[in-house]
């Protein structure tokens, strides 16, 4: 599953950020998109993720709750990540990945299918 990640940049802190992911060939909605995201140095960390479990809903890592909001397009095949109040600290290449399952995870390892990444540096 092609995945095309965009909408990375530099902002001050304070502002905010919008990114997209398009999961090329699918139609359907019953499959797990997430964000991630590293910097150098570090293992990738969970971000936020949308279930693809009619009900099943979004989730977040402790450290964007609050300031980000995932979400799905209208064709379930594009899922944003909207960045608000970034910090410093949110600096990183963002991914984003593909789960066939509609169970939302966590894990790095659930995804089978990850995007090229794109840059977002927060200046302070």
């Amino acid at each position: 599953v092609p995945l095309q990640a965009y909408g990375g940049g530099v902002v001050q802190a304070g502002g905010s950020l919008r990114l997209s992911c398009v999961a090329s060939g699918r139609t359907s909605s019953s499959y797990t998109l997430t964000w991630f995201r590293q910097v150098p140095g570090k293992e990738r960390e969970f971000v936020a993720g949308s279930s693809g479990w009619r009900g099943g809903g979004n989730f977040y890592a402790d450290s964007v709750k609050g300031r980000f909001t995932i979400s799905r397009g209208s064709a379930k095949n594009t899922v944003y990540l909207e960045m608000n109040l970034l910090k410093a600290g949110d600096t990183a290449v963002y991914y984003c990945g593909f789960r066939l399952s509609g169970q939302g995870s966590r894990r790095e390892v659930d995804y089978s299918h990850w995007g090229h990444g794109t840059l977002v540096t927060v200046s302070s």
